[in-house]
C-alpha cells in the first residue's frame, strides 16, 4: 500500500456509495460493534498493523519506525525500531523476532522483539510491502509492488531462498495452508495463484466489478476468497474453482480485511471513516451486516482473535491547501482507535 490521502473529490464519490447501503440490506451481525478507545500515538504515516498473540501486541508499520502497543495496559512504544517507509510488521519465530519491510530500501528487516535490535536485513524487490507467512513450507512470501515480484525468505536462517516472478503492482496476500498463496494485483484487478514450493504463478481469478484490490482473506472455512477493492466493492470468490461469484457494496478506499474465525465475521476498515462488518461464516451466505463509524485515515488494522477486538491506526488530517492535493496530518491527532463487540 502506499500512503494515500483522502481528497474531497473522493469523499463525495462516497457519499454516493453509501447511499446505496440501505438500512434492509444490513441487518445486525450476531454482536453489535462499536468504537470503545483511542490510544495516542507519535506522529507519522503508517501502513499495516498485526496482532502477535504470543506477546499481546499490535504491531504497526510506521513511516519511520515500527511501532508496538501492550493491549493489555495500552502501552505504546513509538519506536521499537527505526524503519525507512515500513509498509509490513509481523512476528515471526514464536513472537521473539518481528519481521519489517522497508520500502525505501527494499529490504526485510529482523529485529528482536525485546530490545529492537536489528538482527538481520534480507534483500527483496523492489518497494517491498505486505508479508505473510506460508504455514505449508514456513516461508516468509514478501510482495514487492515496485517490480511485480514475490521474494520468499527462510524466518530462521534470515536468508533469501527464491522468488517468483509476478508481474503488476502487488498487494495483500493469503496462504492456503497448502502451498498456494493468493495475491491481489492492484492494478490488474484480479488474483494470482502462487505455487510456493514450485516457485511459480499456476492460475489467476478476475474480479469482476473490482477496481484496485487491495485487502484480501479467507473466509468461510477457507473456501471463500474476500478481496476489498478502491472502487467500493467487495468480491467473493472462489479459490478452487478460480471465479469471481458475487460483489458486495461497501465503502471506498479500503486497504485490508481481517476475519475473525471464531465469530464468522469480516472486518473492512475502509476510508470513508467506515469499518465494514461482513458475515462470512457460511459460503453461500456471505454479505454486509452493519458498519461502525470511524475516521477517513483507518484503512488498515489488526485482529485481537481471542477478544474480538480490531485495532485501527489512525490520525486526522486538514484539509489540502493549493497546490497540493493531499492535506497534512494534524499535530497530535495520531491514535489507535479500539473497536469492539458488545456480546
Amino acid at each position: 500500500m502506499t500512503y494515500q490521502r483522502l481528497t474531497t473529490a473522493t469523499l463525495v464519490a462516497g457519499a454516493l456509495a453509501l447511499a446505496s447501503w440501505s438500512s434492509a440490506a444490513m441487518a445486525e451481525p450476531t454482536s453489535t460493534y462499536s468504537l470503545i478507545d483511542r490510544v495516542s500515538g507519535a506522529d507519522g504515516g503508517w501502513d499495516f498493523a498485526s496482532f502477535d498473540a504470543v506477546r499481546g501486541r499490535v504491531y504497526v508499520a510506521r513511516t519511520n519506525a515500527v511501532m508496538a502497543l501492550d493491549v493489555a495496559t495500552n502501552k505504546v512504544t513509538p519506536q521499537l525500531a527505526p524503519a525507512n517507509g515500513g509498509h509490513q510488521v509481523l512476528a515471526v519465530n514464536n513472537g521473539a523476532e518481528v519481521l519489517e519491510t522497508d520500502g525505501k530500501t527494499n529490504l526485510a528487516r529482523f529485529i528482536d522483539a525485546n530490545s529492537g535490535a536489528v538482527l538481520a536485513e534480507v534483500a527483496t524487490g523492489k518497494k517491498p510491502d505486505a508479508a505473510l507467512i506460508d504455514p505449508a513450507t514456513g516461508l516468509l512470501v514478501v510482495m514487492n509492488p515496485g517490480d511485480g515480484s514475490v521474494s520468499l525468505i527462510d524466518p530462521v536462517k534470515h536468508m533469501l531462498v527464491g522468488s517468483i516472478t509476478v508481474g503488476g503492482s502487488l498487494e495483500v496476500g493469503v496462504a492456503d495452508g497448502k502451498g498456494l498463496v493468493y495475491v491481489n494485483i492492484e492494478d490488474k484487478n484480479e488474483i494470482a495463484i502462487l505455487d510456493i514450493r514450485q516457485r511459480s504463478v499456476v492460475g489467476h481469478i478476475a474480479l469482476t466489478g473490482c477496481d484496485g484490490p487491495t485487502g484480501l482473506a479467507f473466509v468461510a472455512g477457507g473456501t471463500r476468497l474476500l478481496s476489498a477493492c478502491a472502487n467500493g466493492a467487495a468480491v467473493v470468490s472462489d479459490p478452487i474453482a478460480r471465479h469471481a461469484l458475487r460483489t458486495l457494496a461497501i465503502a471506498q478506499k479500503p486497504d485490508t480485511v481481517l476475519y475473525d474465525v471464531k465469530r464468522g465475521l469480516a472486518f473492512i476498515p475502509c476510508g470513508e471513516g467506515y469499518l465494514m462488518i461482513v458475515e462470512a461464516a457460511a459460503p453461500n451466505a456471505i454479505r454486509v451486516a452493519g458498519r461502525v463509524e470511524t475516521v477517513p485515515s483507518a484503512r488498515t488494522g489488526a485482529l485481537d482473535p481471542s477478544t474480538g477486538k480490531i485495532y485501527l491506526p489512525s490520525a486526522h488530517f486538514l484539509p489540502p491547501v493549493a497546490p497540493a492535493k493531499r492535506g497534512q496530518a494534524e499535530p497530535g491527532s495520531f491514535a489507535m482507535l479500539v473497536v469492539a463487540p458488545s456480546k
